[in-house]
């Protein structure tokens, strides 16, 4: 099964390398991901800037290198890091949007993770300067600077970044914060909170990638918990439950409730997830999600009954929704697109019914949601998830038969 998911992963690498992979106004060294296929002129010249777009683009580009490294994907997220540098015009923390700040810290932290290849030194001031949009009053980043929105868009991600480089009790308040005020009836995570002048005000939409960011700041958490205790991740069959640091527990408590969560509300029968997300910034949100249930299938310690279940669980979801995309995915030239609805077919992001109107004047008006990078990306994600947990059931399997 390994192999299988290998070789998809690979496909969708190439996919969006092919078509949406560009030098930043033809400049050497350069990379970025073109946000549409086909692209019109004004997208060719990085004419709107998509700061987290292409974040997540770099850290797919960093799955690829973690499952296999080369010197070609090596040299892919160098030249993407200097892209970004470049099509960012000024310093990477001249964004006034703390969501977008906290994604690109976590890509370019994982990023210099892998072998020979550096992130800039603009990460560390990256990192300061999210830190430094910290609320005062409600202890959390607003949305953007100036906002009175506090979301999970920005604090989930960010309290990721925070877990990683041993910020552990910023990323605990944040996430405290999210669980004690923004979970639904249905345990799901809700947006955010906009604070007016008659008191706060509850944004309740639901999106994936709100309950993946959770589930990621509650991963980082709970091993680091459980580090700080003595509690090893791996061979912990003899500890009880009892014995675990109770911070820990109640962060895996979290991942067990939000996994079953999202498997009854957006996931169908079958377990693939089914939620309308459509094409711009949506299309990212079901791709960020899945990543993060795969780093719950593969990392949440299996020192219980019910982390085995939950484990099962997401890596169900993860493997079910990656079989019902590729059945579903269109294929150009050997490679695939992929579709915005996981469990419809893809649709192909060109009109040849319009007459002798040229492509890019074909693509102004026929609105197909599978021509963004967004979309396509979140497919790459799903099969970069598809392949970690199967490459961990694999693990398992054969240290099982040893």
């Amino acid at each position: 099964m390994l192999d299988k998911w290998v070789n998809r992963a690979d496909l969708a690498e190439s996919a969006i390398n092919e078509r949406h992979g560009a030098r930043v106004w033809g400049l050497p060294r350069s990379n970025l991901g073109l946000v549409a296929w086909p692209a019109n002129t004004k997208e060719k010249l990085f004419v709107r800037w998509h700061y987290w777009w292409q974040a997540h683009y770099l850290d797919c580009l960093v799955d690829a290198a973690n499952r296999r490294t080369t010197k070609a994907r090596r040299e892919r997220i160098r030249y993407t890091i200097r892209g970004i540098a470049l099509r960012n015009i000024k310093k990477l923390t001249s964004n006034k949007y703390f969501d977008d700040k906290a994604w690109l810290a976590l890509a370019l932290g994982r990023a210099d993770k892998v072998r020979k290849v550096r992130a800039p030194k603009s990460l560390q001031a990256l990192e300061f300067n999210i830190i430094g949009g910290i609320d005062s009053l409600t202890g959390v980043l607003p949305w953007r600077s100036g906002e009175t929105f506090y979301n999970v868009p920005s604090n989930g991600p960010a309290a990721i970044m925070m877990a990683r480089t041993g910020r552990l009790d910023q990323a605990i308040a944040i996430t405290d914060w999210i669980f004690d005020n923004l979970i639904d009836d249905d345990g799901l995570v809700m947006d955010g909170l906009r604070m007016r002048m008659h008191g706060p005000d509850l944004v309740r939409n639901i999106h994936p990638y709100c309950q993946g960011v959770a589930l990621g700041a509650c991963l980082e958490i709970a091993l680091k918990l459980r580090e700080r205790s003595g509690v090893s991740s791996t061979n912990v069959d003899s500890v009880r439950d009892a014995d675990i640091a109770e911070d820990s527990m109640r962060f895996i408590s979290h991942i067990r409730s939000l996994v079953e969560a999202v498997h009854r509300r957006m996931a169908n029968r079958n377990n693939v997830i089914d939620w309308d997300t459509g094409d711009g910034d949506g299309g990212l949100f079901k791709g960020i999600l899945v990543r993060y249930l795969a780093d719950v299938a593969v990392r949440l310690p299996d020192d219980s009954a019910a982390n085995k279940r939950t484990k099962r669980l997401a890596a169900r979801m993860v493997l079910d929704s990656a079989e019902s995309v590729w059945a579903h995915r269109l294929e150009v030239d050997g490679l695939p697109i992929f579709a915005t609805d996981w469990t419809s077919d893809a649709r192909l992001p060109q009109n040849f019914g319009l007459g002798s109107s040229g492509l890019n004047e074909i693509v102004s008006v026929v609105r197909v949601d599978e021509r963004d990078l967004s979309v396509q990306l979140s497919g790459w994600m799903l099969m970069e998830a598809a392949a970690r947990v199967a490459g961990h059931e694999n693990e398992k399997t054969a240290s099982a038969t040893t």
